[in-house]
């Protein structure tokens, strides 16, 4: 570039085009925009320290159960295995309470947790089998004789006085079999846990979105598939009406999970609750071997 011809002029040389220089994108935030620039985190969160509501459900008005009466409450928070109510009674821990999201979908639930008007809530762990008691008495047998092998689980120590042995106390004992599957709806293949399934639907516990009418397909893997129809979903808990009846006595073929004896507490109940599950100690949910035993001894009367 000629300097004296560009300052004084009247050079005999082509006068040259100025050099532009290309647009620089712009640093930093946009204007109005405050995602425009990430910051990087240098730490993660330690604890929950958050004291209000983290997830505020769209439906939030539910019934509980309670001391043989009906109650309507608030539903704070529902995920994990457990939800936080509030609402005008007074249960005491460990209570039992039923709670009740929509239709017939009914979670049996102990008080864990009271703080002021708000109560903590923990779901029963294993899965609940809604079919006559000698049908879940012959399922259960079957399941433990395929899926089990004898000392696999050695039965806890109990101090108790020993229960009677009659249909009532069979039917009222808990097992400690949890059922799981997957869910296919579209495109996309997830895991489900089983809170309670009858031959005609189930109550299930998911971790991706599933809307109110779709129409997934359920795998409980040997046990077989089924299609059913979401008709409701509240938080993390879903119903499932199926198209077509299913057979309970195939939940024999699937392997089940047992049921652990400490509760994981979700993230949203107060800290220091503790972790000691009331499922074994109050409401006597037999081992494995226990199970076993007792209905051993049934079938052989």
């Amino acid at each position: 570039m000629n300097i004296r011809a560009k300052m004084f002029g009247g050079s005999d040389e082509a006068v040259e085009q100025p050099f532009v220089m290309p647009a620089k994108r712009p640093k930093g935030a946009k204007a109005d925009v405050l995602h425009s620039i990430p910051v990087p985190r240098e730490e993660h969160r330690r604890c929950n320290t958050r004291d209000g509501e983290r997830h505020r459900l769209s439906v939030d008005q539910v019934r509980v159960a309670h001391a043989g009466r009906l109650h309507d409450v608030e539903l704070i928070n529902l995920s994990g295995g457990g939800a936080m109510i509030t609402g005008n009674f007074e249960p005491m821990l460990w209570d039992r309470v039923d709670l009740h999201l929509a239709g017939d979908g009914v979670i049996e639930c102990a008080v864990r947790w009271l703080k002021g008007d708000r109560i903590g809530l923990e779901f029963a762990h294993e899965t609940q089998l809604d079919c006559s008691p000698d049908e879940q008495t012959k399922l259960l047998r079957t399941v433990l004789h395929q899926n089990f092998k004898d000392g696999e689980f050695e039965a806890p120590a109990r101090d108790s006085e020993p229960q009677p042995d009659d249909d009532d106390q069979r039917v009222a004992t808990r097992h400690p079999l949890i059922w799981s599957g997957m869910l296919h709806y579209d495109f996309q293949s997830a895991p489900v846990r089983l809170r309670n399934i009858s031959s005609t639907g189930a109550l299930i516990e998911f971790e991706v979105p599933l809307p109110v009418g779709a129409e997934p397909l359920l795998d409980l893997g040997a046990a077989g598939t089924v299609f059913g129809t979401v008709t409701w979903v509240v938080g993390d808990q879903a119903g499932l009406k199926f198209h077509s009846p299913f057979d309970m006595a195939l939940l024999a073929q699937a392997r089940p999970q047992i049921a652990p004896t400490t509760w994981q507490r979700p993230a949203y109940l107060a800290p220091g609750t503790s972790a000691d599950s009331p499922w074994d100690a109050q409401w006597q949910r037999l081992s494995v071997s226990e199970l076993r035993d007792q209905l051993e001894g049934f079938m052989k009367r």
